[in-house]
């Protein structure tokens, strides 16, 4: 699994958005039991978090570290330096296992043995993710423009997972329907930048060009956006939830 995130560890913690509340009820009405849940490439742990909330104990993992180190601690939450397909748990360990925004980096029959494996019976995986957000036609041009023309060659191929909704990834459970959902959020210009730097065709960028492409897209960024202080910022969310 590659890790992408470790350099700009901080700033995912701080830009990257969160999900809302009724994508996690969703998710947590078709769960029967709320002992033990994973998440898996938890990240900073922004999901943990949450499910800490809600079940007696999340083992949450994530081959970063320093993505680990920017986790909340919580007395319900172990968080273990893991890959997605080898848990030191025993067998039917979870009631629920989720993956945000993570799965498209992952070996799927490794990590699908593994979720099988570790699942209770009747026991629910999520696969969550979004999308690139939408602001208002002018920003979104500019975005756009950074997104395809100078950062296009940079994204890793398995980037297009995300492009194409999660729809085409491999699912080998008995899947639910589930509702579309939005993160619905707003940002000043300032995190509007501060995301856009979190972005792992970004840093493929300054790595290879020793130069971040935001120093000549800042004014037209800037432009775009105009004088609002703030914006309305809508993510499209993916999602596949089964048994």
């Amino acid at each position: 699994m590659k890790d992408n995130f470790s350099n700009q560890a901080a700033e995912y913690a701080i830009y990257r958005p969160t999900y809302p509340q009724e994508l996690y009820d969703f998710i947590f009405a078709l769960v029967d039991q709320k002992d033990s849940a994973w998440d898996c490439a938890t990240g900073n742990g922004q999901v943990a978090r949450v499910l800490a909330q809600h079940f007696t104990g999340v083992y949450a993992t994530d081959i970063s570290e320093k993505q680990l180190s920017q986790a909340l601690k919580l007395p319900n939450i172990v968080y273990q330096v893991e890959s997605s397909d080898q848990a030191n748990v025993p067998d039917a360990s979870f009631n629920l296992i989720t993956v945000a925004q993570a799965i498209h980096w992952f070996n799927f029959d490794a990590f699908y043995s593994e979720v099988k494996r570790t699942l209770k019976p009747n026991g629910l995986i999520a696969v969550i993710g979004y999308g690139v957000m939408f602001i208002d036609k002018k920003v979104d041009k500019v975005v756009h423009k950074l997104y395809e023309d100078i950062l296009g060659k940079y994204w890793d191929s398995e980037r297009r997972y995300i492009e194409e909704g999660y729809k085409t990834i491999p699912f080998p459970f008995e899947e639910i329907t589930a509702p579309h959902f939005q993160i619905k959020t707003s940002w000043n210009f300032n995190q509007l930048i501060g995301y856009l730097n979190t972005w792992s065709s970004l840093q493929h960028y300054k790595k290879a060009n020793d130069r971040n492409p935001l120093e000549y897209m800042f004014t037209e960024l800037k432009e775009a956006w105009g004088n609002d202080a703030v914006k309305d910022v809508h993510f499209p969310i993916l999602l596949r939830v089964g048994r």
